[in-house]
């Protein structure tokens, strides 16, 4: 089976945290999964386009869900699908033009499920306490820092 390459090492529990705010954001707000993001171990950023900034409620609802999903110690699990198979299940408007025919499939219990290469915890038990440090709204797209603790 041959892969596509993956250029960067990300921090496993950051990484499988930014899949659980990507998740949390298209249940709430029914916006695309993080239209940028920058993961590192010690703080994070990720871009979602929105229509308006969300309110302070919004965003301390957007950090409880996480933390709620983090705390319900979810098995962190991939399978391997031809990409036919994986498009009914995933979007993949994001994968590269050079995409392996083969794709890995990652899930995060039952709440999350996409296709990725990066690096992720096995359980969300590994994670801890998930913060939004702070946000920014400009042009549509919504900025969130995140930490973990």
């Amino acid at each position: 089976m041959e892969l596509n390459g993956h250029n960067k090492q990300e921090y496993p529990p950051m990484h499988t945290t930014e899949h659980i705010l990507n998740q949390t954001m298209v249940q709430m707000f029914g916006c695309a999964r993080s239209k940028n993001t920058h993961i590192e171990r010690k703080k994070s950023k990720a871009d979602y386009l929105l229509p308006q900034p969300p309110t302070d409620e919004q965003v301390q609802a957007i950090e409880m869900k996480v933390n709620e999903v983090i705390s319900r110690n979810l098995p962190v699990s991939e399978e391997f699908l031809p990409i036919s198979a994986a498009a009914e299940i995933v979007d993949l408007s994001k994968l590269p033009g050079n995409v392996s025919e083969t794709l890995r499939i990652v899930r995060i219990g039952d709440y999350d499920v996409c296709a990725c290469i990066g690096s992720h915890v096995e359980n969300t038990s590994e994670i801890g306490r998930f913060e939004i440090i702070s946000h920014d709204f400009t042009d549509g797209r919504w900025r969130v820092r995140f930490k973990l603790l």
